[in-house]
């Protein structure tokens, strides 16, 4: 679809992909809601882009924010939390904050705000997932299992819906502040963390170009794939490279 003159709206809009995904889709004509936490962020973000600005928790606001959001055409539900150690060290609270985020709030916005797409017959919605979700990683389950319900309900929602389109975009590691945010900074050596500019620019595609899913960077397929192909050798690779 075009998104000149379209309404998108933005979850995790206050800084990292979600900051860039609002560039890139300014640069599209799109006329943007930004929501997010920190106002002080997203105002910054807003005067860089022209957005609309609703400050909002989405562990327990997402029907204030769907109502404030009035009709959408793009949905891009961006806005997610991390945590990273064993579970047998993992808070419940925690537990609780990335079910919320990750995958609750997603399925809830897109129940409120699907009816107006499929009644106008044309709209858009995408889900920023991870690689996490699709291969899994260790010390990061319950993420990697939020990340993972996001992809397969995208993917039955896509059976669902006809005239509105659905994408995942799948991200490795990004250069964003999430790694601090989660309690644990990112220090493995390989692979590099990529900027978050690139994968604003594969939601942006995935939009234009109806695409299901786009991986950031292309190769993170060879592992998913892989996994689901002969999971025995994924096993044994992962143990042994990580």
């Amino acid at each position: 679809m075009r998104l000149s003159g379209a309404r998108v709206l933005i979850t995790g809009a206050s800084s990292g992909i979600g900051a860039a995904t609002a560039r890139e889709m300014a640069r599209a004509g799109a006329r943007l809601v930004l929501a997010g936490r920190d106002r002080r962020r997203l105002d910054a973000v807003a005067a860089e882009t022209g957005g609309r600005v609703i400050a909002v928790d989405l562990t327990w606001d997402v029907a204030r924010l769907a109502s404030r959001a009035g009709p959408v055409d793009v949905l891009v539900s961006n806005a997610g939390a991390g945590w990273a150690g064993p579970l047998t060290r993992m808070p419940g609270k925690a537990v609780d904050r990335l079910a919320a985020v990750n995958l609750t709030a997603p399925i809830q916005l897109t129940r409120l705000l699907l009816p107006g797409m499929v009644e106008r017959g044309c709209g858009h919605v995408v889900f920023v997932s991870s690689i996490a979700g699709a291969v899994g990683v260790r010390e990061e389950a319950v993420y990697s299992a939020t990340k993972a319900g996001l992809i397969v309900f995208a993917e039955g929602l896509r059976q669902e819906v006809r005239g509105v389109g659905v994408s995942v975009v799948l991200p490795g590691v990004v250069d964003t502040p999430f790694f601090a945010r989660r309690g644990r900074p990112y220090a493995r050596r390989w692979p590099r963390p990529v900027p978050p500019e690139r994968v604003a620019r594969a939601v942006v595609a995935a939009v234009e170009r109806d695409r299901a899913e786009c991986y950031v960077p292309c190769w993170l397929r060879l592992p998913s794939r892989l996994r689901g192909a002969a999971p025995g050798v994924f096993r044994s690779l992962s143990g042994r490279f990580g």
